[in-house]
């Protein structure tokens, strides 16, 4: 497989699971937006702050932007001049699907296609006046649809690896963001009663589709440690950091046994931090998982890098915009 098809392979898988993760956050947050007794500064913000945005969404609309919660989700949702927006991610999806259709094969390429017509048309836009809650769901089932069809229908093989090895790194950075969220919350919920400090654990579980598991385990009890405890490092959940990692892990090493270059290099900064995650464990959590997951958010950034620059012959692609990490 020449470099160019690996690299469509790995962001097609990386922007299906951008537009089902920023649609599934976009909901859940206007759910608490409307139950949480908070400001919507303090919803909001927090979700432009961990998508890297923040700057570029007060320039564009001003400094009170971040609490208007039309204003962040038209942004998030709509907007042509922001990198992780739905919109560009559904389309950059669309653009790696087309140019490699003859690899992921006719299933895939149709139900991405079907999800680029049906959002950048009329229908989309009237329904999400109307009901955008909707619209979120629509979106996620339809990105839902396409992963699984990769799982499916595809051989799994060099493309498939490729391909799913973009949605276990998006995956991480994508967990870590969200979970991050809370660093940004807990300020304005501090000294709050109780209900409320479990109402945003179990938001910030909806956001990664981790409530139902998490009860399970857990038996209903919630508490800090354990919300964060299950979401770094509970192997058995698909969207834990652990997880993910090692998934990509033993996908880079399926990898090495046909090509090596900038595999690599990236593969030994996902082992690095692997090591460290689980050294992180035997430590105990500490008090703010915000340094943590910042380093996590930084070292699959440049993991992903060090993967890009090892493509060979790639200059036919359009530039690729990577969120920042948030601060």
């Amino acid at each position: 497989m020449i470099s160019r098809v690996a690299d469509h392979c790995f962001w097609l898988g990386r922007y299906i699971e951008r537009a089902e993760s920023t649609a599934r956050l976009l909901q859940v947050t206007r759910t608490l937006a409307f139950d949480a007794e908070l400001p919507p500064l303090y919803c909001w913000r927090p979700l432009v702050i961990v998508s890297g945005q923040y700057p570029e969404l007060t320039h564009h609309l001003g400094a009170d932007a971040a609490g208007n919660g039309d204003a962040v989700q038209r942004y998030m949702t709509w907007a042509p001049d922001n990198p992780v927006s739905i919109r560009n991610s559904i389309r950059a999806a669309r653009e790696g699907a087309r140019s490699i259709r003859e690899v992921i094969g006719h299933d895939i390429w149709e139900a991405t296609n079907e999800l680029y017509l049906w959002f950048m048309g009329e229908v989309a836009a009237a329904q999400y006046l109307q009901d955008r809650d909707e619209v979120y769901r629509h979106i996620r089932r339809s990105t839902q649809l396409s992963l699984g069809l990769v799982r499916s229908t595809m051989m799994h093989d060099e493309p498939m690896d490729f391909l799913w090895l973009g949605v276990m790194l998006e995956r991480v950075g994508q967990t870590a963001r969200t979970l991050d969220m809370h660093y940004h919350i807990q300020g304005a919920a501090e000294g709050q009663q109780p209900l409320l400090q479990t109402a945003l654990w179990l938001s910030l579980l909806r956001a990664c589709s981790g409530f139902e598991a998490y009860m399970r385990r857990e038996q209903g009890r919630v508490s800090r440690e354990s919300v964060v405890s299950f979401l770094l490092f509970e192997a058995r959940f698909p969207r834990s950091l652990r997880y993910c990692l090692r998934t990509a892990l033993a996908l880079f090493r399926r990898l090495a046994l046909t090509r090596s270059g900038g595999t690599t290099a990236a593969r030994a900064r996902l082992e690095a931090l692997d090591r460290w995650l689980d050294q992180q464990e035997k430590d105990g959590l500490p008090l703010s998982e915000h340094a943590l997951l910042t380093h996590v958010v930084d070292e699959i950034d440049a993991g992903c890098g060090e993967l890009q620059g090892g493509f060979e012959g790639t200059d036919d692609l359009p530039p690729v915009e990577q969120p920042e990490a948030a601060q």
